[in-house]
C-alpha cells in the first residue's frame, strides 16, 4: 500500500507537521522568556529590589495555573513574572498596590497585602481597625504600609467609623486630633465631621500632604474612589493641580478646624487620654489619628555647600527654570520626573547624578520617559556618581575616583526622606517584632 495514497495517514502526517511547525517556535520562545525572567529575578535579588517596600502580590502557588495574565496587566511594569510555570514576585519594590493583578487572576490565586509583618521593622503592628498597640491611637496611609490615594481615603473613612462605634453615641470631651492633611487625614477628618464629632486637623505644612511635593502637572493614578466631602472621583488619573483643587473645594465647603505649622514632636499618656506636643503648642485628646506618611524630612547629602540657597529638595514648577545649568541628584521617580521636566525647558542643561548603575525602582512610565529624554538629548546621566561638593557657580561630581567639574546654577536633591520611625518609637508605637531607631 502506497502510504502517500492513503488519505488518512497523509492527514495525520500533515497534522503532525503543522503542530510541530507551531509548537517548536512557541517552546523556543517560551524557554527564552523563562531564561530572561530568571535573569531579571536574579538581578533583582542581587540588588535587593525583589523585596517589597509596602503592599505586594502574595501568590497562592497551589492555585496558580501559570496563565501569565498577572504579569501583563500591572501598570508599574515587571513586578511579576513566570518561572517554572508559576507566577513569582520579581520587582517587589515597584509594587504600589494597584491590585489589578489580583482582580485579573482567573483562579483567585493572588492577594495584595503586607503579608507576614512579624519580621518587618518598617511596618507597625495594627489591629484590623488600624489601631496601634496604644489604645485609641490609629495609624493610616503610607505610615501603615499601604500606598495609593485610594487606600489612604478608604482607611481614613474606616478609622472614623471605628471611632464612632467606640464612642457608641457619646461625644468626646475633647476634639479628636488628626495629624496629617493628606488624603488619609482629610478623609478621616471630613468623615468624623459628617458624624457630628469634634475634630482638629493638624499639619506642619498646607493641606495636600505628599501631593504638595509633586512637580507641576504630575499625573497621579487614583482609581475610582468615593472621597468624603466631595463625592465620586471616577477618573483613573488626576493631575496634581486637579487633586489640590478638589482639596480646596472640600475645605471651602466643610471648613474643617485646620491648623498649619504644627510639626508633631511627642505624644504622651495624660490620664485617660493623650497630651500631644507640636512645634506650635500642646493639645489634649482621647483619640489620635496619625496620617504622617513615610517620607518624613528630606534626606540630605551631607556635603560642603549644601546649605547654599540654590539647593532644593523638591521641584514645584519646572517651567520657571530656563537657560540654566541644573544638577538633579537621585534615582527614584521624583528625581526622574524632575530631570525630565527640567530637561524639556528652553535652554536648560540638565545632568542627573545617581550612585548606582541603573534605575531599578522607578515606575514603568518613568523608565520610558528617561530613555526618551536621554535619546533626545534633554538630559545627561552620570551613573555610579556622587556629589563631592557644591559651589556658587559649579558642582564637583565624583565618579570612579575621578572628579568632574560641572557648571551649575541649581541643584535638586531627591535622596528620599527620613521616615518618622524614631518619633513613633518615642511615642511607643511597635513595629514588627523589634524597635526601630
Amino acid at each position: 500500500m502506497d502510504i502517500l495514497n492513503n488519505e488518512s495517514v497523509l492527514s495525520w502526517v500533515l497534522g503532525f507537521l503543522l503542530i510541530f511547525a507551531f509548537t517548536i517556535p512557541y517552546l523556543v520562545k517560551w524557554k527564552r522568556k523563562q531564561k530572561q525572567t530568571v535573569e531579571k529575578l536574579n538581578e533583582a535579588t542581587r540588588i535587593g529590589t525583589n523585596k517589597a517596600l509596602m503592599q505586594h502580590p502574595i501568590i497562592d502557588l497551589s492555585r496558580c495555573i501559570g496563565c501569565g495574565i498577572c504579569t501583563k496587566v500591572c501598570p508599574e511594569g515587571e513586578v511579576l513574572g513566570l518561572v517554572g510555570g508559576k507566577a513569582v514576585l520579581i520587582n517587589g519594590s515597584k509594587c504600589v498596590g494597584h491590585e489589578v493583578c489580583m482582580e485579573s487572576c482567573p483562579v483567585g490565586g493572588i492577594e495584595v497585602g503586607l503579608g507576614d509583618i512579624s519580621s518587618r521593622e518598617d511596618i507597625p503592628q495594627l489591629s484590623s481597625e488600624l489601631e496601634s498597640n496604644l489604645e485609641n491611637i490609629y495609624l493610616i496611609g503610607e505610615l501603615g504600609g499601604l500606598a495609593l490615594i485610594r487606600n489612604a481615603v478608604n482607611q481614613g473613612s474606616r478609622v472614623a467609623k471605628s471611632i464612632q462605634e467606640k464612642l457608641n453615641g457619646s461625644t468626646p470631651s475633647q476634639p479628636i486630633v488628626v495629624i496629617g492633611a493628606g488624603p488619609a487625614g482629610l478623609s478621616c477628618t471630613i468623615s468624623l465631621m459628617g458624624m457630628g464629632l469634634p475634630v482638629v486637623l493638624l499639619d506642619q505644612s498646607e493641606p495636600g500632604g505628599t501631593i504638595l511635593q509633586y512637580p507641576r502637572r504630575k499625573l497621579v493614578m487614583v482609581q475610582p474612589i468615593e472621597m468624603p466631602g466631595y463625592g465620586e472621583m471616577s477618573n483613573s488619573e488626576y493631575s496634581k493641580e486637579e487633586l489640590l483643587e478638589i482639596w480646596d473645594r472640600i475645605f471651602e465647603s466643610h471648613k474643617p478646624d485646620f491648623r498649619s505649622g504644627h510639626q508633631l514632636q511627642a505624644i504622651e499618656k495624660n490620664g485617660s487620654g493623650y497630651k500631644i506636643t507640636t512645634s506650635a503648642g500642646e493639645l489634649s485628646s482621647d483619640y489620635v489619628v496619625l496620617a504622617l506618611g513615610r517620607r518624613g524630612t528630606p534626606r540630605k547629602l551631607g556635603v560642603p555647600g549644601e546649605d547654599l540657597s540654590k539647593v532644593s529638595y523638591k521641584l514645584m514648577d519646572a517651567e520657571t527654570y530656563q537657560n540654566k545649568h541644573i544638577l538633579v541628584v537621585g534615582g527614584g521617580d521624583s528625581a526622574i520626573e524632575a530631570a525630565v521636566g527640567l530637561g524639556q525647558q528652553i535652554g536648560n542643561t540638565v545632568t542627573l547624578s545617581y550612585r548606582k548603575n541603573n534605575f531599578s525602582r522607578i515606575k514603568a512610565r518613568n523608565d520610558e520617559q528617561v530613555a526618551k529624554a536621554v535619546k533626545n538629548g534633554w538630559i545627561n546621566i552620570i551613573y555610579e556618581s556622587t556629589v563631592d561638593s557644591i559651589h556658587e557657580d559649579q558642582v564637583i561630581i565624583r565618579q570612579n575616583d575621578q572628579e568632574q567639574q560641572l557648571k551649575n546654577d541649581y541643584v535638586f536633591v531627591f535622596a528620599g526622606g527620613i521616615p518618622p520611625f524614631k518619633l513613633m518609637n518615642s511615642i511607643g508605637v511597635q513595629f514588627g517584632t523589634s524597635t526601630l531607631s
